[in-house]
């Protein structure tokens, strides 16, 4: 299961009852893995019936949804539906937004509009005691009551303000019949229509991490956008509007795993220069939210080329991964292969950025290079310099970890 079966408002009625309740305790306890899963559902249907698939799939999303939001509290009796699990975002960065909000606007009401199954809610709970959610969808609704006590919640449709609250908070629905939206247009509510209704209050909204930010900035936006990683993964863009966002800053990056934050107002002084002794490849939300300059200027470090990422250094900043560079080469397979294959390389992992052909299939390389070692080792493949000067170059490197 888990393949976005549908709940029903009769469903989430009968999970939050005491019968409900100990079904799920009783079937908490089996596998349900690939081996029994089949064995399993049987069983169960013989004693619940036509309960089974909805007791099953709750199981099965509360297992998934272990790692994503075990920091807040009670999860694990949580309902949820498929889409509202793969739409939410992990505990440490609904923390984030939730304490953000609440710094910039203490005491405020806070409004989620979208709140599907509650997860901004328990956040944002956690900060401050004035809390208001809301959702157009039943099931989701109902499964929020369950999830987040005490929080006042009403079925209204996002886009008819039905509160007065100081900050609203939007998550609009990115994902539908198991597919991605990626154009803000097919967002549901369309982010143009977001801006629109709540363009005369602090506004909050929770948008993919590859949204075109010159788009945004087309639909009239004027704030922030903020860019999140957590656990070396970009995990989503953020939408401030301009009362709740620093003065000057339009664009910041947060890096959760180093409890690190750096903005477009910081220096940007970063010279391009040939490889130090290091390379490094920053954190993904850096280079989404445009700010690679004015990272390297923090951490003393320069660019291998003005329009490439990756960074390079004499020294490896404290708790920064990082790559060693023990041979730099023309890149081609011929002389990777060579190479790899005097150091006595085994496993290979592949950075690339620049060179189309390898980036397109970095796997394919791997195979075909043939590696028959034991020696870890990292190649960073990238293009220096444009038109016809541009060359692709190969370092082969060892990593700091």
């Amino acid at each position: 299961m888990t393949g976005g079966f549908g709940f029903t408002p009769e469903d989430v009625r009968y999970l939050c009852s005491e019968a409900g309740g100990a079904a799920q305790a009783e079937i908490a306890g089996l596998k349900l893995g690939d081996a029994t899963r089949i064995a399993d559902i049987a069983a169960l249907r013989r004693r619940y019936g036509d309960r089974t698939p909805a007791l099953v799939e709750t199981i099965l999303l509360r297992r998934r949804a272990a790692a994503k939001l075990a920091e807040l509290p009670q999860t694990a009796h949580w309902l949820f539906t498929d889409e509202a699990l793969q739409q939410a975002s992990a505990a440490p960065v609904a923390r984030h937004r939730a304490q953000r909000i609440g710094a910039a606007a203490p005491g405020a009401l806070v409004h989620d509009v979208t709140c599907s199954v509650g997860t901004e809610l328990a956040a944002l709970t956690e900060a401050t005691d004035r809390v208001l959610g809301s959702d157009l969808d039943p099931v989701r609704l109902a499964m929020a009551r369950h999830n987040v006590g005490g929080v006042g919640l009403v079925r209204a449709d996002a886009l008819r303000p039905v509160s007065r609250a100081t900050v609203v908070l939007a998550d609009p629905g990115r994902r539908g019949g198991g597919r991605r939206r990626f154009d803000p247009a097919d967002y549901q509510p369309a982010l143009d229509r977001l801006l629109e209704v709540y363009r005369e209050r602090h506004l909050v909204v929770k948008v993919a991490p590859g949204i075109d930010f010159t788009q945004v900035h087309q639909l009239g936006f004027d704030g922030e956008i903020e860019v999140t990683s957590w656990r070396a993964s970009v995990r989503e863009a953020c939408l401030w509007s301009p009362g709740l966002a620093e003065p000057g800053v339009r664009r910041r990056a947060v890096l959760l795993d180093r409890g690190e934050q750096i903005t477009d107002t910081e220096a940007a002084d970063c010279d391009v220069r040939p490889a130090g002794r290091w390379i490094i490849d920053p954190d993904g939300a850096v280079v989404r939210a445009g700010l690679v300059r004015q990272y390297a200027a923090r951490h003393r470090l320069w660019q291998l080329d003005p329009d490439i990422a990756y960074l390079s250094g004499a020294e490896l900043p404290d708790g920064m991964r990082g790559f060693e560079v023990l041979e730099e080469l023309p890149y081609s397979e011929k002389r990777l292969r060579q190479a790899l294959a005097a150091r006595g390389c085994g496993a290979l992992e592949i950075l690339v950025r620049g060179v189309r052909d390898v980036q397109a299939d970095p796997d394919g390389l791997r195979r075909r290079l043939r590696l028959r070692g034991d020696v870890p080792l990292s190649v960073v493949i990238t293009r220096i310099g444009t038109g016809p000067a541009a060359r692709a170059i190969a370092f082969v490197c060892r990593p700091s970890r």
